[in-house]
């Protein structure tokens, strides 16, 4: 599973130019999974995200997570995070999940992501035309990957 986590201000996602989802402070991730990820690979990137140490301090040091300071999670199905563009012009997706399998996961990380009991939780549509938007707070962006690529 691989991630894409941005602190921010605000983020929301739209569907047919209805929000379907929206926080406040927090993080937006991005998430795409593999043929071979489980729920092993889903707690390891919640667990990371919800404590990353991303928020600033008293001393305006990045010493706090999500959970510290009661922030929000918002997160957006994004295959495209597979994508391989290392030959021609035309990324190759072969190293995604499957639909059938990626929603599965996607929903079983839905449900481990409310049973946090975040102040605010939300949650891209599955295959859906999404509009995301969001005021990166930093800007801070990391990258997570189950499998510790990198």
């Amino acid at each position: 599973m691989r991630a894409v986590v941005q602190r921010c201000s605000c983020a929301e996602v739209k569907v047919d130019g209805n929000t379907v989802a929206r926080i406040g402070r927090g993080v937006l991730v991005l998430a795409a999974f593999a043929p071979g990820d489980t729920a092993n690979d889903i707690d390891y990137i919640i667990d990371k995200t919800y404590n990353l140490r991303i928020f600033s301090d008293a001393n305006d040091k990045m010493n706090l997570s999500v959970k510290d300071m009661d922030g929000g999670m918002l997160f957006v199905p994004n295959f495209t995070l597979y994508g391989d563009a290392r030959h021609g012009r035309r990324p190759g997706y072969t190293d995604a999940a499957q639909p059938e399998l990626a929603e599965a996961l996607f929903e079983e990380l839905k449900k481990r992501v409310s049973a946090l009991e975040l102040k605010e939780a939300g949650f891209g549509i599955f295959q859906a035309d999404m509009k995301v938007e969001l005021i990166n707070d930093g800007p801070i962006t990391l990258l997570l990957d189950s499998s510790k690529m990198f």
